[in-house]
């Protein structure tokens, strides 16, 4: 997918037009349990989108929900260099993501052949990794286990800000790759809250950091951006459910 030129820095992409989050509750403001983080404008479709969510993915905003527990970053980093592969983790972890929300039939094997040079892991202790991450991110957006969180696959936290970012913004450009790469010709088009949520994405593959704001400003920020990730990918993949093994889309179209 072309992008366009220019970074969008932190709080520039957070601050800009309808401003994605705002720090803490105010009054009106659509109140995020789980982050302590809230949408400036309560009728904004970004508040629609995490009202939309909490209600389709239910428990999984509790307390008692827990994260995915599959091998960390660097772990997967060390398989994928071992494999040869040219994929980032963030990156290929988005396309598996992005993928399954198209299609119910995509597989193990059909996620390595996108990001394996020979569409196969070479030794067994890969194999196991890879699949744990794709069994783990399956059951999390499928909804199988509803006390575990579908989450991102990327750098810890005790890694750069800028090595973070741009593990997200790797995170969301291989998520907009596998959503496009079957059976949506144009997901930039997708109708109501998935459409403005992918564009929004696409907008996050050129973000970046503001070394002129404080290390906590762009931590609270990036906090803000992965949330607002996490929670969209999770609303596209419920207003996908039409598509997945049934249905065919034309130019975003849902039919």
């Amino acid at each position: 997918m072309p992008q366009a030129q220019g970074t969008v820095l932190f709080l520039q992409l957070l601050n800009r037009g309808g401003q994605i989050f705002d720090a803490f509750a105010e009054s009106g403001e659509f109140q995020i349990e789980r982050c302590f983080c809230c949408f400036a404008h309560g009728q904004d479709y970004r508040a629609s989108l995490f009202a939309r969510s909490m209600r389709s993915v239910g428990r999984r905003f509790g307390h008692n929900t827990t994260q995915m527990h599959m091998a960390s970053y660097a772990e997967i980093q060390r398989v994928l260099v071992e494999e040869r592969s040219l994929s980032e983790p963030a990156e290929a972890h988005g396309t598996l993501a992005g993928s399954l929300c198209t299609a119910v039939t995509y597989r193990f094997e059909d996620w390595l052949l996108e990001i394996l040079p020979e569409g196969r892991t070479q030794a067994a202790a890969a194999a196991a990794a890879l699949r744990e991450v794709y069994a783990r991110t399956a059951q999390a957006l499928v909804g199988v286990d509803v006390d575990v969180a579908f989450d991102l696959l990327l750098p810890e936290d005790e890694q750069p800000i800028d090595a973070r970012a741009a593990a997200l913004a790797q995170w969301c450009q291989g998520f907009l790759y596998g959503l496009g790469s079957r059976v949506i010709q144009d997901a930039s088009r997708l109708p109501g809250d998935a459409g403005e949520v992918v564009r929004d994405l696409t907008e996050i593959t050129r973000v970046g950091i503001d070394a002129g704001d404080s290390l906590e400003s762009n931590e609270s920020a990036f906090t803000e951006l992965v949330e607002f990730v996490r929670v969209g990918v999770q609303l596209v993949f419920a207003e996908l459910e039409p598509v997945r093994g049934h249905s065919s889309v034309v130019d975003g179209s849902l039919h």
